[in-house]
């Protein structure tokens, strides 16, 4: 399996790093951007569209690009390594994933125009409080009159929900399964309340009472493997996202580590402290070989394969995410724990990444889930 990049796939590499980098190469500049509403700059958001970044994983006849998982991926590993505020997991993976898997031509022609262009924030609404991590809606539920369908429930958390323009809503159907609704923000029965995750991100609890929705494709069709399918996607390009900020925590940590005096020498001449960076480098290199492979697993697109792989990925970038996190910050001293620095915050994403899409008991379980379905060898 190659993991080295083409020479079209360099110059994307390129050419985000130089735009996201520019613009967050100042921590305290990405520090003040997630203190002020709403927690990340419009103004990337609309380069990115004018680049065709947000447009890369949708087709050209709906207003993308049509690229596939690995560009998708260098992106999100830019957007990593300075911790990008910005929405893309939650509106071009997640919620545009799933336009693009079960909308209909004119839906997805609509939304994913809108999206590609940078005229219109989608987010997906899916969580509910106490579900976990499931993909079928419980607590928000469908009705039908005729043709025109209601949501009533409670959604949170909702990343970017508060300044999101249209809101793509899970929710159980009359019938049993879970459908997907097309949520105008603005309509009546639609209450929002935005606040400030941990990292510094948005997220949002979303309050449904007899809102009027828009069925995502067929009306009444269960799509809940659909949804299944775009966890595990956005979960691999999360992987991604944390393999950009942990090379950025290794470097930063290490650079400290030879820069930062004590008793006259600087720290890495102290043996114990270089072998626990060098900890950190393998745990590095594991978690981005591990990412790589399930990205070109996810490129082969076998939903069965991809759910593995994203739950093998998955559980080294949490358990990488844990330790480098904490070694990052313990290295630092007590400047790793200030808000002026940055790396508290890389660890403080990392983990917000980790409680979105699924922490190391999570893909443990997944995995072990999967046991009986492999052969048993004999002894030696």
């Amino acid at each position: 399996m190659d993991f080295t990049y083409d020479d079209e796939q360099d110059a994307l590499r390129e050419a985000v790093r130089g735009l996201v980098g520019k613009a967050y190469s100042d921590f305290e500049h990405r520090r003040q951007t997630v203190l002020a509403e709403p927690g990340y700059s419009e103004d990337l958001w609309r380069q990115l569209a004018e680049m065709g970044i947000l447009g890369l994983p949708f087709a050209e006849a709906d207003g993308g690009s049509g690229a596939g998982p690995v560009e998708v991926a260098i992106v999100a590993q830019e957007l990593g390594r300075v911790i990008a505020p910005e929405p893309f997991l939650a509106s071009i993976v997640l919620a545009g994933g799933l336009v693009s898997a079960v909308g209909t031509a004119e839906q997805r022609a609509d939304v994913l125009g809108a999206l590609s262009s940078g005229e219109r924030l989608v987010v997906l609404a899916h969580a509910e409080p106490g579900s976990g991590r499931a993909n079928a809606a419980c607590e928000v539920t469908a009705t039908q009159d005729g043709d025109s369908w209601t949501l009533t429930g409670i959604k949170e958390p909702v990343p970017h929900g508060a300044r999101a323009d249209q809101l793509v809503v899970s929710a159980a159907l009359p019938g049993g399964g879970t459908g997907l609704f097309l949520v105008d923000p603005s309509a009546d029965g639609v209450e929002r309340t935005g606040y400030a995750a941990f990292d510094g991100t948005r997220a949002a609890k979303v309050a449904l009472a007899s809102a009027p929705a828009t069925p995502l494709g067929e009306p009444g069709a269960d799509v809940e493997g659909s949804i299944a399918t775009v966890h595990d996607i956005a979960r691999i390009i999360a992987g991604n996202q944390a393999v950009g900020a942990l090379e950025t925590a290794l470097r930063t940590t290490t650079g400290y580590l030879t820069s930062r005096k004590q008793f006259g020498v600087t720290l890495n001449t102290f043996q114990a402290l270089t072998f626990r960076a060098s900890d950190m480098y393998v745990s590095l290199e594991l978690t981005t070989s591990l990412v790589l492979w399930a990205t070109m697993v996810l490129a082969e697109g076998d939903p069965q394969a991809v759910h593995a792989a994203a739950a093998r990925a998955g559980l080294q970038v949490a358990r990488a995410s844990r330790h480098i996190g904490q070694e990052a910050i313990q290295l630092h001293g007590g400047i790793g724990v200030t808000a002026e620095y940055s790396i508290g915050s890389y660890t403080a994403h990392l983990q917000a990444l980790e409680q979105l899409l699924g922490d190391a008991t999570f893909h443990l379980r997944t995995l072990a889930g999967t046991v009986a379905e492999h052969g048993t060898l004999e002894p030696v």
